[in-house]
């Protein structure tokens, strides 16, 4: 088994932490950092409200502020969430299957 060097252990646990950042986060943009943190907010809480892992939909169109569409693909649930001002999920509903 190989051994890391603590140099070596620190570096790769700072590359694998800036990994998993969202770009947006550190976007120069007010507007698209909110819009980042709203949208991980909403998948967060429709999560923990499914418990199954879920993810933004990125294929219907969305005209309104603070509003996003989150699928659940394991249970093919499809769901609205509205956030506060500051990106802060304040609203789910389960939306219809059409």
């Amino acid at each position: 088994m190989r051994t890391f060097t603590r140099p070596a252990l620190i570096l790769c646990m700072a590359t694998m932490a800036l990994a998993a950042c969202d770009p947006a986060e550190f976007d120069p943009d007010p507007d698209v950092r909110r819009d980042a943190r709203a949208n991980r907010t909403c998948v967060n809480a429709v999560t923990a409200e499914t418990g199954s892992p879920s993810q933004l939909n990125t294929t219907l169109p969305v005209v309104e502020i603070n509003q996003y569409i989150i699928d659940v693909p394991a249970t093919q649930e499809r769901w609205m969430c509205r956030t506060e001002d500051d990106g802060k999920a304040s609203q789910l509903y389960k939306m219809g299957t059409g």
